[in-house]
């Protein structure tokens, strides 16, 4: 008779997966620049970050007129505290 397995609980991405990737590598780069600013455990990524799996060409033409022009829209940013006139979020969409 086999012995009983004690239930486990997943959290976070699926190993060797690409949100495992992704995850790995936010924690060293996180690691990184906060060893070089010595600023220990201060968060880096922005919140709410989701991956976007790109699908076809215009999908990949329009993320990349996104991030051709999201610099030009940082004035307006409802993210900046010095932002002249936040935009609303709906301006945002890709």
């Amino acid at each position: 008779m086999s012995r009983p397995v004690a239930p486990t609980t997943t959290c976070g991405p699926r190993p060797r997966s690409l949100g495992a990737f992704i995850a790995g590598f936010k924690s060293a780069a996180t690691k990184r620049i906060n060893e070089l600013r010595g600023t220990p455990r201060v968060p880096v990524w922005q919140r709410n970050y989701h991956e976007h799996v790109i699908r076809d060409d215009a999908s990949l033409h329009r993320i990349r007129q996104y991030i051709i022009d999201n610099p030009s829209r940082w004035a307006f940013d409802r993210e900046n505290p010095s932002a002249c006139q936040p935009a609303p979020a709906e301006a945002w969409a890709p």
